[in-house]
């Protein structure tokens, strides 16, 4: 009675960043619980192998080439979507990154320009997009990536910090505003998750890897499939009472 509250069937998923990682993750977890896929990502060669995967699984899925930082693929790749499927019920903005590993007295406009540009108006953009086709077909869920980085920050990581903070405040203001056309908005907060940005980080400073890793409390760095019941959770009507929530999913790490 209660795993057909999980279900994804009939449902049409787009997701952001989906080549690898996190955002890979999810593409394969909501296709194994029912929904067919958008798969997002800069480059086109890279999301083939995915979408081959989600095909495998028996649900349908379209790789579409697109950079989440330039409005005008943001509305090609709505356009594309609704062209191909009808509709979007799920949008999972996964997409984002970390330029630079630098002081705050020391961040340069550029790299700030950048991490925001796709981080929060990139994301911002084509929530709004979504949200239109979404508001024509009864409502849908939208679920943002932010990051505990946005709750609590950490050092020489500011641009990435304050982009992941303002994700959640974005979270809240599309929960609020678009509630009355059936959508809901919902974060998720990742701890440290083996991705290439995190590996990057380590690399940039790998003496800061174990005392992060002694701060959490269950199994150490996570994996992106870690993340997958989280956001089935959130793009199912197991949720369907739940929005303007961020959730951490990171082992213990913010309670330490």
């Amino acid at each position: 009675m209660v795993l057909p509250l999980f279900s994804l069937e009939g449902k049409v998923a787009l997701v952001t960043g989906a080549s690898r990682g996190i955002g890979q993750a999810a593409a394969l977890g909501f296709a194994r619980a029912g929904a067919d896929v958008i798969c997002a990502s800069r480059k086109l060669p890279d999301l083939e192998p995915v979408a081959a995967e989600i095909k495998k699984l028996g649900r349908k899925s379209l790789p579409v080439a697109a950079h989440i930082g330039r409005l005008d693929q943001i509305q090609a790749l709505v356009e594309r979507a609704v062209a191909e499927f009808g509709k979007i019920d799920i949008l999972l903005n996964n997409a984002g990154t970390s330029v630079v590993w630098t002081p705050a007295i020391d961040l340069e406009e550029r790299a700030w320009d950048v991490v925001m540009n796709l981080n929060l108006k990139g994301l911002f953009f084509l929530s709004q997009g979504v949200a239109k086709v979404m508001q024509k077909h009864g409502g849908g869920s939208i679920i943002n990536i932010s990051s505990v980085d946005g709750l609590r920050g950490e050092a020489n990581n500011g641009a990435y910090n304050i982009s992941k903070a303002a994700v959640i405040m974005a979270t809240k203001v599309m929960a609020r505003e678009w509630a009355q056309y059936g959508i809901r908005a919902n974060c998720i907060a990742p701890g440290f998750i083996s991705t290439r940005l995190m590996n990057s980080r380590w690399e940039v400073d790998p003496e800061n890897k174990p005392q992060i890793v002694k701060r959490i409390l269950l199994h150490g760095v996570g994996e992106p499939d870690f993340i997958t019941g989280a956001m089935i959770f959130l793009a199912s009507e197991a949720s369907s009472y739940v929005t303007g929530e961020t959730l951490a999913v990171d082992g213990g790490y913010m309670l330490t």
